[in-house]
């Protein structure tokens, strides 16, 4: 390849690893049958991309875009699962929602709230200390 291609084309495309696998790109697009946007002149299809590229005859964003998609070999779409896909369209609670064999394992739960554990004994962020009358019987 002629170091003036490659020169050109990092003007364009400062990395050159992403230069690399744009023109390779390009290269497997022109092998496939695409239409060249500048003359052959004798080149391989490698420096025809490269010509392509450092020409401004090729749109970066749109061989991107391909590049992206030709590298993805499996698009995750979330959906619902189809168990719950009912309940949720319906807006039913959750509880609700769950089987009865669900529900058998939730018995005997307890579910704590903050007041419970106010009741509990445990100290809040606003409870004063108390003191120890011992010490300040002794102090005195």
């Amino acid at each position: 390849m002629a170091r003036v291609t490659v020169e050109d084309c990092v003007i364009r495309v400062p990395n050159r690893f992403e230069l690399v696998m744009l023109a390779s790109r390009r290269a497997r697009a022109i092998s496939a049958g695409e239409a060249l946007l500048v003359d052959r002149d004798n080149d391989k299809n490698p420096v025809v991309a490269l010509r392509e590229i450092g020409d401004g005859k090729i749109d970066l964003d749109e061989l991107h875009t391909s590049l992206i998609q030709g590298l993805q070999k499996h698009v995750e779409v979330d959906e619902p699962e189809e168990d719950n896909m009912a309940a949720l369209m319906a807006g039913q609670e959750w509880s609700e929602a769950i089987g009865p064999d669900d529900k058998t394992e939730l018995e005997g739960v307890e579910i704590i709230t903050a007041d419970a554990g106010e009741q509990m004994g445990t100290a809040s962020a606003n409870d004063e200390p108390k003191k120890d009358a011992s010490k300040d019987g002794a102090a005195e």
